[in-house]
């Protein structure tokens, strides 16, 4: 990924948590809807798990809990910090590297039975090219036949209406009102978006605010499914909310048999 998407994790590590009401909730049911999918698609854990852009771990934790054989990657080195932190604090057996998702053999040796790739982040792959890389990347950390699955915002509507602000997460924790949302700053080509994240805080008279600027591409699910088979994974299928019980799309692909 570009430089400007790693100082953008960087800086949000401390706070990425905030774009959800809850947190463990999250972890929680977002490792349980892919759970379900990768039982159906794989078989049950422990299988070989690759998060190759981890984050604070809202994924990889969960799914180590639920008995995975987790290596979670990322391209910052703050978020990776904090994931480390968060999987020691809930008791969660997992490792952690640095590594760039369009890179990903330069850190990680291994082939997995299932790769993942979650919460938007191919959206900041920006160029035909970037894809490319990370499709390539990906098929090569892949058993034959492995799984790969990514989530995504739904940008076939999203493009369609061009929204400027996101829902809001509130948190009211006692002596704490958290808010987060997003404004989104469309560019003339109408797929790409300058992303603000505001992270709110307070109570009563005292409050701050915190801002994270990104910058994402919104790239639609047949453009993904075509840079995934040029990519060498095949059967490509998209899974929706209200199938998965996910918060976004899911895409899923094999790597081929031998």
């Amino acid at each position: 990924m570009p430089n400007p998407v790693r100082r953008f994790y960087d800086r949000l590590a401390r706070d990425y948590h905030l774009i959800y009401a809850d947190w463990n909730a999250a972890i929680e049911s977002q490792s349980r809807a892919i759970d379900r999918i990768v039982r159906r698609e794989v078989g049950a854990p422990p299988l070989a798990l690759l998060d190759c852009a981890c984050g604070i771990g809202t994924q990889a934790i969960g799914l180590a809990l639920r008995g995975y054989r987790v290596h979670a990657t990322d391209l910052s080195g703050p978020a990776l910090k904090r994931a480390r932190r968060e999987a020691r604090s809930r008791g969660a057996q997992l490792t952690f590297a640095h590594a760039d998702l369009g890179d990903l053999g330069r850190s990680v040796s291994s082939t997995f039975d299932v790769v993942i790739c979650c919460d938007n982040s191919l959206a900041h792959m920006m160029t035909a090219r970037d894809l490319a890389r990370a499709a390539r990347s990906v098929r090569a950390r892949l058993k034959p036949g492995g799984l790969f699955l990514a989530s995504i915002r739904d940008y076939d509507r999203i493009v369609r209406e061009h929204p400027t602000f996101t829902p809001q997460a509130l948190s009211d924790v006692p002596g704490n009102l958290r808010l987060s949302f997003q404004y989104w700053k469309w560019h003339r080509d109408g797929r790409t978006y300058d992303q603000h994240l505001f992270v709110v805080r307070g109570r009563g008279e005292r409050w701050t605010i915190r801002h994270y600027g990104g910058l994402s591409h919104a790239l639609l699910r047949g453009e993904l499914g075509e840079h995934l088979r040029r990519g060498g994974l095949a059967k490509i299928r998209w899974l929706m909310p209200a199938r998965t019980g996910y918060h976004q799309p899911i895409v899923i692909a094999r790597s081929p048999a031998r």
